[in-house]
């Protein structure tokens, strides 16, 4: 899940799992496996590393996990 923030301001989460691909027209345009589309204030690199930081939280909580048992 990362935030993300509307053209208006507006911040929301979206599941990173669920996206399709990032374009920048010059607009971030983000579209999801649903093909829904949602314009965003990020550019297209911003949204990478939110999805490598998201992901690397996930694998940083895993291996804690593991080591604790």
């Amino acid at each position: 899940m990362i935030k993300v923030t509307r053209m208006n301001g507006k911040s929301f989460i979206i599941n990173s799992d669920l996206i399709e691909k990032v374009e920048e027209t010059p607009d971030t345009v983000i579209t999801l496996t649903n093909d829904k589309k949602i314009v965003v204030k990020e550019s297209g690199a911003d949204i990478v590393d939110k999805v490598i930081e998201y992901k690397r939280k996930i694998q940083r909580s895993i291996a804690c996990s593991v080591e604790t048992e």
